[in-house]
């Protein structure tokens, strides 16, 4: 008598095709091509000269030229326009950062009371367009004689970005454990010392994030620059631009190579920086 052996049955499921994640990935490169199609039209049209751009304007340059930067440069007189935005910039992130973290420490840890009011406060400085104040700032900088001048922009950049500055590290802030803070105020700190040497540390998701948003729009900013730096000889990226397209508005790889290399320094901080982005709002929303 013959036996037969059976093979037992799997009773793993089988995988089906994964038509969704599949047609997901394709809705997000046709995305990611739509996104990055105006990089690849920036830089290719800098990297050709006028018969190129006349015959093909969105075709990969053959061969590509590099003459359109530097002559953008010296015409564009992008290197003081460059220095003055960085210092521009820095200085208001630095002040940002202190005051904003500071602040919203002092918010985050007394939830009521005064504490809720000026959370409050600031959240109002948010909703309201500044647009709204525009001529009011604009006098009090005419009166303080500050027109033209690197701090009047840093003190209007720090005053308009500091609410939003502010709710940023609040709901990070209330997302961090307690613990560490409490454990040192009982070995000896005092509430600054608990705070520089504990509290900042645990913040440089959302630094990093307040970093970037805040560049990004100081950076980018044309009208403020426009009204406050006009015929000071200190004028911003954007502002120098302005003037160079307005000059040389029919040489395109000239206006596209000097555009590039405005955007260039911004861009270089945003891809160093850009993982905190998720990271900093991730743990805001948790608070």
């Amino acid at each position: 008598m013959s036996t037969t052996a059976t093979t037992p049955r799997s009773t793993a499921p089988k995988r089906r095709p994964r038509y969704g994640g599949y047609g997901l990935e394709l809705v997000m490169a046709a995305v990611a091509v739509v996104f990055l199609f105006p990089v690849y039209a920036l830089v290719t049209l800098a990297m050709k000269d006028p018969a190129q751009i006349a015959d093909s304007p969105l075709s990969p340059p053959a061969p590509p030229t590099f003459a359109n930067f530097g002559n953008a440069w010296s015409s564009a007189s992008l290197g003081p326009a460059l220095l003055n935005s960085t210092i521009i910039t820095v200085i208001s992130l630095l002040l940002l950062i202190v005051l904003g973290s500071t602040g919203a420490y002092y918010l985050a840890r007394r939830a009521r009371g005064l504490g809720y009011g000026l959370y409050i406060l600031f959240l109002l400085g948010i909703v309201l367009p500044f647009q709204l104040g525009m001529i009011p700032l604009y006098k009090l900088v005419d009166d303080l004689g500050w027109l033209g001048t690197y701090h009047g922009m840093v003190l209007f950049y720090t005053g308009i970005q500091l609410p939003f500055t502010v709710f940023l590290y609040t709901g990070f802030i209330r997302a961090l454990p307690q613990d560490y803070a409490q454990a040192a105020l009982i070995d000896g700190c005092d509430h600054r010392q608990a705070f520089t040497r504990i509290v900042f540390p645990l913040l440089r998701p959302i630094t990093g994030t307040v970093i970037i948003l805040n560049a990004v729009f100081i950076w980018n900013d044309f009208f403020t620059p426009l009204l406050y730096l006009g015929g000071s000889g200190k004028e911003t990226v954007p502002v120098g631009v302005f003037s160079f397209v307005g000059q040389y508005v029919s040489d395109y790889g000239l206006v596209f190579a000097g555009l590039a290399l405005a955007a260039l320094p911004i861009l270089v901080v945003f891809l160093l920086l850009q993982r905190y982005v998720i990271k900093g709002f991730a743990g805001g929303l948790k608070g």
